[in-house]
């Protein structure tokens, strides 16, 4: 479902070139070197991915690794809480993925490979996992982009099958200034030989950026079902009480969240 750190040495170069006389002595403390990594912990009222919600109503806790390279290239890891009343046998969705992007003038670009693990997670009537993997082309133009992803693996989110899969997210972060900026989005999802699954989702929504490293978000999401196949979505297994609960993960609702970034 995922940071970008600048400098401005202009001033202190043009210093260096007025007052040569005045280097610095072995004494005085070097400048913080720019760290290639980064890390991100979120604890959230819940999670969404691509419309639907995830833990059932309940909150997540969320964090990632990330390193970006002098030369284009990132990698990085991710993982979030899920509930076993979506995910079958699952607690735990795990992201692995790697991309190479650039820049020119205000436009972007980038390719990467996503894979998507849920450990112990499979549909037990098919023995299917979980487990997916996509490729993903991006462009970006100032605070708009449009990234497309493809499923390369036979299997999607516990659907047989479905190799050509694809997701379409189409987006815009705009910054309102004084640390605002406002979050929208909308998907399509195609599921490939299982168009029943097949929806669309949108996201509108307000990111505060506070002291540095802390943000905190609000956003309303809500996704439609092509057909009516996420309306009472049952794993068919019996809760603690004996009852089998239902629910439509695809219902609009708002998200909070609290992230900290290192």
């Amino acid at each position: 479902m995922k940071h970008a750190i600048c400098i401005n040495i202009a001033c202190a170069l043009a210093f260096a070139a007025a007052a040569p006389a005045l280097a610095q002595s072995p004494a005085d403390p070097a400048p913080p070197a720019v760290s290639p990594f980064t890390a991100n912990v979120t604890l959230a009222s819940q999670y969404i991915s691509r419309g639907f919600r995830q833990t059932w109503g309940k909150p997540a806790l969320q964090g990632g690794f990330d390193y970006a390279g002098p030369n284009g290239f990132s990698a990085g890891t991710w993982l979030s809480s899920v509930s076993n009343r979506f995910v079958e046998n699952g607690s735990l969705e795990w992201d692995i993925y790697g991309a190479y992007g650039g820049t020119a003038g205000d436009a972007g670009y980038s390719a990467g490979v996503y894979y998507y693990k849920y450990p112990g997670a499979e549909i037990r009537a098919t023995r299917t996992t979980y487990d997916y993997a996509e490729l993903a082309l991006g462009l970006t133009y100032k605070f708009a982009y449009a990234k497309y992803y493809y499923t390369v693996t036979r299997e999607f989110f516990g659907i047989e099958n479905a190799r050509g899969t694809g997701y379409l997210d189409l987006g815009a972060n705009v910054e309102l200034g004084d640390g605002y900026t406002l979050n929208l989005h909308f998907g399509h999802g195609r599921v490939a030989n299982n168009s029943m699954w097949s929806w669309r989702d949108y996201k509108a929504g307000v990111t505060k950026a506070l002291a540095p490293g802390w943000a905190v978000s609000a956003a309303y999401t809500k996704a439609h079902g092509k057909t009516g196949a996420y309306d009472n979505y049952t794993l068919g297994i019996p809760n603690s009480a004996g009852v089998i609960e239902t629910s439509n993960p695809a219902d609009g609702t708002l998200v909070l969240a609290l992230t900290r970034t290192f």
